[in-house]
């Protein structure tokens, strides 16, 4: 499923996802992103970001509004059988 996303206002917060990757690049704006893993960061316009949720994962997404809108792309590709249970990354 290929997601073209432009918000501005509210965010993605707290949610799962389970036997799936998903690719996101950001056109406009910045989102930070947080998993149970520890894992944290911060992207912008440009920016590229893979997460393998394998066995699940969950995770948020919380885009900032002072720069305006945030636009991008999201992509999310099913995993095969084999790797469906794989550690989340």
């Amino acid at each position: 499923m290929l997601d073209h996303f432009n918000s501005n206002q509210g965010g993605f917060p707290d949610h799962p996802h389970r036997g799936q990757e998903t690719i996101s690049y950001l056109l406009h704006g910045i989102i930070d992103h947080e998993d149970f893993l520890g894992n944290d960061g911060t992207l912008e316009a440009g920016d590229l970001q893979f997460m393998t949720a394998g066995r699940g994962i969950m995770h948020s997404e919380m885009p900032r509004y002072d720069k305006g809108s945030v636009i991008g792309m999201q992509l999310w590709v099913d995993l095969p059988t084999k790797l469906k249970k794989c550690e989340p990354r």
